[in-house]
């Protein structure tokens, strides 16, 4: 396993345990997220302040299946299918599947992400 592939895994796993020390300890300082819904945020402050909110949300889960990854010497690619689940306000279920896309690249012997997009399918 290359530590690129490594360095995605543990930043799948962070998301699912809602470890939020260990997620920023996966990003770039320039990291961008696209949401959904087009927002977009920039800075490792900035996503890491989104989520702080979404990890404190107990009710989510999400199912991440692998479609793609591509790895060269400075740069990685991933492309995973989201399965998420969650409740609105009102209390009733809500399912959405996404594509997320991750790009990683490599800071000195660390692989950092760099741009994280989630798209509706």
């Amino acid at each position: 396993m290359t530590d690129a592939r490594k360095a995605i895994d543990r930043h799948v796993e962070t998301i699912t345990a809602r470890d939020l020390k260990g997620y920023a300890a996966t990003l770039h300082d320039d990291v961008v997220l696209v949401l959904p819904t087009g927002t977009t945020l920039a800075g490792k402050e900035a996503v890491v302040g989104f989520h702080q909110e979404f990890f404190a949300d107990p009710d989510w889960t999400q199912d991440l299946a692998e479609r793609t990854m591509t790895v060269g010497e400075h740069t990685a690619r991933a492309l995973f299918e989201a399965d998420y689940r969650d409740v609105d306000a009102a209390g009733e279920p809500v399912r959405k599947r996404y594509l997320v896309g991750l790009v990683f690249t490599r800071v000195g012997e660390e692989w950092l992400l760099l741009h994280d997009q989630c798209t509706p399918v």
